[in-house]
């Protein structure tokens, strides 16, 4: 049963990994991070084209990622997210001036009302957890949007294991 949970996320992180980047609340593809914080020069994002390096959602999405995953009806961090918020504090670091906004998202499942609330919860433990690191409180905006914008469409655990995230906007 483990093994068969993990094999199913696993397959969302890779069809995560796989989407266009984009910009806009919630569309923004990738699910993790190919580079590191370190900002020099221009890079080669995850889709081939040059990315400009600076508080950019492009730079974020191909460079670091913008997204971490929760469990079903969680809301703390997983370990596999640390790494991706341990370079987003990096980056922020790098750009003082940079504010973002942390999107709280959820499956389909439960009520509107209970997801929203979930979701709020996931931003939170994500702005917790920069703010523990050292970016301040008022460059951080949190947002939940529940189940109304989900990243992935289906009702089996692929798609809800893609729904289950908190995304970083850069404002």
């Amino acid at each position: 049963m483990k093994i068969k949970v993990l094999s199913v996320i696993a397959a969302a992180l890779l069809l995560t990994a796989c989407e266009t980047s984009g910009t806009g609340a919630g569309g923004a593809g990738g699910a993790g991070g190919a580079g590191g914080a370190a900002a020099t020069g221009p890079r080669l994002g995850g889709t081939g084209a040059n990315v400009p390096v600076g508080p950019t959602q492009e730079y974020l999405v191909a460079q670091i990622g913008d997204r971490i995953f929760f469990d079903y009806d969680k809301y703390d961090l997983r370990t596999d997210g640390r790494p991706i918020l341990d370079k987003q504090v990096a980056w922020m670091k790098q750009f003082p001036q940079m504010r973002i906004t942390l999107e709280g998202h959820c499956d389909e499942r439960g009520t509107r009302e209970y997801n929203i609330a979930l979701g709020e919860r996931r931003a939170n433990a994500v702005r917790q957890y920069l703010m523990a690191n050292g970016i301040a409180a008022n460059r951080i905006k949190v947002v939940s949007y529940g189940k109304e914008r989900p990243a992935q469409q289906g009702s089996n655990e692929t798609a809800w294991a893609a729904n289950r995230r908190s995304v970083t906007v850069v404002n």
